[in-house]
């Protein structure tokens, strides 16, 4: 099955490791995301913690800014996939 854009990097803040990623598509905590750059796969990792306006969650919708803490940098326009 193929993988579904989810998203887009909006921002990312360094300090703390965290990009903010705009929802086209529901996520939750245990789905597998990979992070790709104009047509290049960057990295792959599990979600394993999101936020909204700071407060945990487990499940966010379309139309969501999420922040999740990431294991690599990554830059505004970064295309976001869930591995199916």
């Amino acid at each position: 099955m193929a993988d579904k854009k989810v998203g887009i990097v909006s921002h990312y803040f360094d300090k703390i490791s965290v990009a903010i990623i705009e929802l086209s598509a529901p996520l939750k905590v245990g789905d597998k995301l990979k992070f790709v750059r104009k047509g290049e796969e960057l990295f792959q990792q599990e979600v394993v913690s999101m936020q909204i306006e700071h407060q945990q969650i487990q499940v966010a919708k379309k139309g969501d800014g999420i922040g999740v803490k990431v294991d690599q940098k990554v830059h505004e326009g970064v295309e976001v996939y869930k591995v199916e």
